[in-house]
């Protein structure tokens, strides 16, 4: 058996790759490790809306108790719910069930600690060790010894909904706003949020059945979102996705605010209320420039920046004091008020930001200037994946490439984690002059490393 934990849990298509089995294993395992000093831990689990979630719940369940666990059924809530329901439970952990954004046939399973932040490598190890060494812990368990199913005293869903209440100080009255829930974890969440605090909500994506969860919606593909937003003349669209930790913003005209581009704004907002503490911003090496420029030239922050994930983002803003990071893809972390990314609590702040600036969000969004981005894979053998990157015909490409825009753009080349592939990534302002020369040094790659 592999490595089960990849950078965002154990992921698989559900009942072929992510059997109950396993989920019982890591129910297991999991309780057994996080278990800290008590005899009997507390474990809260939360799900999205995939038909899998109850198979993977029941069987996770029936892991934590039979190592004598307790546990504490969130039903379908959003991810950085259950991260903030873990501290408000005063639980050892909470678990995850969904696959994000990725299609229904998958399902994962991730951890968070009592503290509400995702396990380190070395905890995921030592529950992934347990099982590939098949390791049986506690297995002698009976009686009173066994855990159980513990009722909340007060509704899961309603207690997230109250904290997403608390972390905004602005009213929405008069502001007609589509939500997009992906059919996903937000789908009851969002909508109670918004017209609590006296918005005109439309929403798509807030029918889920199990099997269309992310089909054609949600963060991952906005058109639906950006198409309503037109029809109904609304004010804004905010789209999240399968689990709700990722926003994506499309503006009053239908047109898409990126990740890059909310975290500018908010950033600003931040910094006017001087809140932007330690003056800095955290982002990944796939942050355009025009956010770099924004940043350093209108915000007068600092910008440190980290490897392509969001645990990376975290750790570097816990060790600096950095308190807003995020990606691209609109994986967002306001550390001020949470442990992970939150799409929804991410959109509250966005919204606080417009309503603090008077502006509309298509003007806020025309003061970033992001310049065009191509990426073009370059084929090459898994054992040649990191080889160019001492090759000096390839260094030379790449310098000539940086010398030609003069400054107004830049390479990135990384390998694929996942296949064997080069990613090659240029910016800059003429469009088809990066095409040719990402294409050209892809090539390149692909002609000596494949």
């Amino acid at each position: 058996m592999g490595r089960l934990f990849g950078t965002d849990g154990v992921r698989g298509v559900a009942n072929a790759e992510l059997t109950p089995e396993l989920a019982f294993n890591l129910g297991k395992a999991g309780a057994f490790v996080l278990r800290k000093e008590n005899k009997r831990p507390v474990i809260v689990i939360g799900k999205d809306t995939r038909v899998s979630g109850d198979m993977l719940e029941n069987a996770l369940t029936a892991g934590i108790l039979a190592v004598g666990g307790n546990v504490i059924k969130a039903g379908v809530i959003p991810t950085p719910a259950v991260a903030y329901l873990v501290k408000y439970y005063q639980a050892d952990a909470g678990i995850v069930i969904s696959a994000s954004h990725n299609p229904f046939e998958y399902n994962g399973i991730k951890f968070f600690n009592g503290d509400g932040f995702k396990l380190d490598d070395t905890i995921e190890e030592k529950i992934e060790d347990i099982i590939i060494r098949d390791i049986d812990p506690n297995s002698h368990m009976a009686g009173d010894e066994l855990g159980r199913c513990l009722e909340a005293e007060e509704n899961a869903t309603e207690l997230y909904c109250k904290f997403l209440l608390e972390s905004i100080d602005v009213r929405l009255d008069g502001m007609k706003i589509v939500l997009d829930c992906a059919n996903g974890a937000a789908y009851k969440t969002a909508p109670a949020v918004y017209k609590a605090l006296g918005a005109e909500v439309v929403t798509i994506g807030c029918d889920p059945n199990g099997i269309n969860i992310n089909d054609q919606i949600g963060s991952t593909h906005p058109e639906k979102l950006q198409q309503k937003v037109v029809e109904e003349k609304a004010d804004i669209g905010l789209a999240f996705d399968g689990d709700a930790d990722r926003l994506i913003v499309v503006d009053e005209k239908g047109l898409v605010i990126d990740g890059d581009k909310t975290i500018c704004i908010c950033a600003k907002m931040l910094k006017d209320a001087g809140q932007l503490a330690a003056n800095k911003v955290t982002a990944t090496v796939m942050s355009n420039i025009g956010f770099h420029q924004y940043i350093i030239g209108k915000v007068g922050a600092e910008v440190d920046v980290t490897a392509v994930g969001d645990r990376y983002v975290l750790e570097s803003m816990l060790k600096t004091g950095c308190v807003l990071g995020g990606e691209q893809s609109g994986h967002i972390i306001f550390l001020n008020y949470t442990t992970t990314g939150d799409g929804t609590l991410s959109s509250l702040q966005f919204m606080k930001a417009v309503k603090a600036s008077g502006k509309k969000p298509s003007q806020l969004s025309a003061e970033i200037e992001i310049f065009p981005q191509v990426l073009v894979n370059a084929d090459v053998t898994n054992e040649n994946k990191k080889k160019y990157m001492e090759d000096q015909e390839v260094q030379a490409a790449i310098e000539s490439i940086e010398a030609e825009m003069e400054g107004s753009g830049r390479v990135l080349i990384r390998p694929s984690g996942t296949e064997p592939l080069v990613r090659v990534m240029i910016e800059g302002e003429d469009i088809e002059q990066i095409h040719q020369m990402a294409q050209e040094l892809a090539d390149l790659i692909s002609r000596k490393f494949s």
